[in-house]
């Protein structure tokens, strides 16, 4: 089955559909992707716990609000429109833009720090990984969001 990379004018999709169509298909990538950052930096020390804090919350906040995103998408609760077309477009871009953000923290603790603990070290490094691939695919979905809110 081919993804569909335009919808019809003034059509957001629902069911199904939100597997197959661009954007909504980055829905799943961008929970594994955040629920391995979670886990990741859930299972390092964490010291500092600031920063780590940080990554923590918008993990978990983006993990949860795109679960739900998507839940509501897939269950049909949005109404066709360009609230909802322009709703979908800002969160995507306000997940980049935390993402980013604790990516970079993170990868500044991890380069600073240099845990003494060999596998500790790894672990922080998988998350920097994992953060900056989160990061990527919350833009091109904002990006292809802004596209779809731009044709409504």
């Amino acid at each position: 089955m081919a993804a569909s990379t335009s919808q019809s004018t003034g059509s957001l999709p629902s069911g199904l559909a939100i597997c197959v169509t661009l954007p909504d298909m980055f829905y799943l990538p961008e929970l594994v992707t955040g629920g391995l950052v979670w886990i990741l930096v859930a299972s390092a020390h964490a010291q500092p716990p600031n920063p780590l804090g940080w990554v923590m919350f918008v993990s978990v906040f983006c993990f949860v609000t795109t679960l739900l995103w998507a839940l509501v998408f897939a269950a049909g609760g949005h109404r066709n429109g360009p609230a909802w077309a322009a709703a979908d477009f800002a969160y995507h871009a306000l997940a980049a833009l935390f993402y980013l953000s604790a990516g970079v923290s993170l990868a500044f603790i991890t380069f600073v720090l240099k845990s003494a603990d060999f596998r500790i070290y790894q672990i922080d490094i998988a998350a920097v990984v994992f953060a900056f691939a989160a990061s990527l695919l919350y833009f091109i979905h904002a990006v292809l969001s802004s596209l779809r809110w731009k044709h409504f």
